[in-house]
């Protein structure tokens, strides 16, 4: 099917306008550009917070702001660009369910809430962990989609479950279905077949006519149905639906040796790969295999990311991130490190507390000042790359030349070096819109304005950003000796 045939436009012949919406875990935004194959341009046009809501002893997300500043932002791009579609990624694993109506059957439950505590081990009992992993290859984390199903007691009343960015886009179109992106993250889909795994669905007691049709990166989604707008007609057109499946296609790397780290609230450090690996020391590493934009496996680690500084920085009301990171970057390497990936931090709470009390239960000395407590927690973010990345290369046999780092933590200058030191290998840095712009490439693809394959993408990010170039200092004798305090 080629690009004009699957949105029912002619090929674009010079530069296409498009919208990206990009939610993430702490806001959002709406960027709007242009796309050709010789450069891109974008611009944000709309940025708004994104803050759960705790009510009746739950979390959930605030579904209905959300919804309203991403109709916000659409407006706002379409009143500044000749826009020919827009598109949408958010975070993975969350829902909302949809009654035979056709309505919301409530607000979408946040994944750091803690009713799925204990939920595994039930699941576990009709599908062994092994066995899932198997299928999916997705690691175990009580935040996952098959877990939160099976705590959740409207099931009998859904019609048919939707992803985040597929709930949007159903509001915005009348269009139920699910991204594969983003679905691959939910446990439940087959990794290897790419479709839902209905078998092991019921297998786990869930109804498997809740799980929508699936569509991949480049589909039609459908126009967006507003009356009284000029946009009214706009396609929305299915992206790589989860953020980090839309950042790895604007990974600037040349090749295949490299490793990349989408780093936001969480950092995803991992591989792209050609094939799940779904051996059992891969489970046993808690190694993940998600569906990346044109069949590829983004093969990686969720690590905590900067998620330790924020929920740091709402318990230090005064002070500014700018000034701890300088001062953060006078503080001796390595004095205090703790494994950010431990239950302990997943949580919303007093993260300085968690850090003090996590290493006082190993007999070891905690940070007395802020800027100490926010170097603990990069140099052991940077750690925790250095572990992912070694692992990732011995279990897939992938060897790893260069790191890069995207997202918005690839501004972070402090981070980004001690990733190189940590690693032993040379970081590039950038872009920090990788997100918006893997959206954005994707679009413009389908409407033939963009290049055919990732790496003719890639080429155009390289052309089109700036980067920063780290090089690791010293040799990596002091970041293993930190490693064997930290796991041994």
């Amino acid at each position: 099917m080629t690009a004009a045939s699957k949105t029912g436009r002619p090929s674009q012949l010079g530069p296409v306008a498009v919208a990206a919406v990009d939610l993430g875990a702490s806001g959002g935004r709406v960027m709007a550009g242009r796309v050709s194959d010789s450069g891109i341009a974008l611009e944000e046009v709309h940025r708004f917070p994104n803050v759960p809501v705790s009510a009746g002893g739950m979390l959930y997300w605030d579904i209905l702001r959300l919804y309203a500043d991403v109709q916000q932002g659409l407006q706002a791009a379409a009143h500044e660009f000749p826009l020919a579609s827009a598109g949408i990624d958010s975070w993975g694993v969350d829902y909302g369910l949809i009654d035979s109506a056709g309505a919301l059957l409530g607000n979408p439950v946040h994944y750091r809430d803690a009713r799925t505590d204990g939920v595994a081990a039930r699941v576990h009992a009709s599908l062994p962990a092994a066995e899932l992993y198997a299928v999916t290859g997705i690691a175990q984390l009580p935040l996952n989609t098959i877990y939160q199903l099976a705590a959740t007691p409207m099931l009998p009343h859904a019609q048919f479950l939707l992803l985040i960015p597929d709930l949007l886009a159903y509001w915005l179109t009348g269009t139920a279905g699910a991204e594969v992106t983003n679905a691959s993250t939910t446990s439940l889909l087959d990794i290897r077949s790419q479709t839902w795994a209905a078998g092991m669905i019921e297998q786990v007691g869930l109804p498997p006519h809740i799980f929508p049709p699936l569509r991949r990166p480049g589909d039609v989604i459908g126009p967006i149905s507003w009356p009284n707008e000029r946009w009214s007609s706009l396609p929305l057109i299915a992206v790589g639906s989860h953020d980090t499946a839309s950042a790895v296609v604007s990974v600037p790397a040349t090749g295949t040796a490299f490793a990349y780290i989408s780093s936001g609230t969480w950092s995803l450090v991992g591989l792209e790969l050609a094939a799940p690996v779904l051996t059992e020391a891969s489970r046993s590493a808690h190694f993940t295999n998600e569906t990346g934009v044109d069949g590829t496996i983004r093969y990686l680690r969720n690590v905590a990311g900067l998620w330790l500084i924020q929920e740091s920085l709402r318990h230090w009301p005064q002070a500014s991130l700018g000034a701890l990171l300088a001062a953060a970057a006078r503080v001796p390497a390595l004095t205090h490190v703790i494994d950010p990936d431990d239950p302990a931090f997943l949580p919303p709470g007093d993260m300085p507390a968690r850090i003090a009390s996590w290493l006082a239960d190993r007999g070891e000395a905690a940070p007395e000042e802020p800027a100490e407590t926010v170097r603990c927690i990069l140099d052991s973010l940077a750690l925790a790359y250095r572990r992912a990345i070694l692992q990732a290369q011995s279990l897939s046999g992938r060897h790893v030349d260069v790191v890069h780092v995207v997202g918005g933590g690839s501004r972070n200058s402090l981070l980004c070096q001690l990733t190189a030191d940590a690693t032993g290998l040379p970081v590039l840095a950038g872009p920090a819109e990788a997100t918006a712009l893997g959206n954005m490439l994707v679009q413009a693809r389908a409407l033939g304005a963009a290049p055919a394959d990732l790496a003719g993408m890639r080429a155009l990010v390289r052309a089109a950003q700036p980067l920063q170039a780290y090089a690791p200092s010293g040799g990596t004798a002091a970041w293993a000796a930190a490693e064997a305090r930290v796991t041994g």
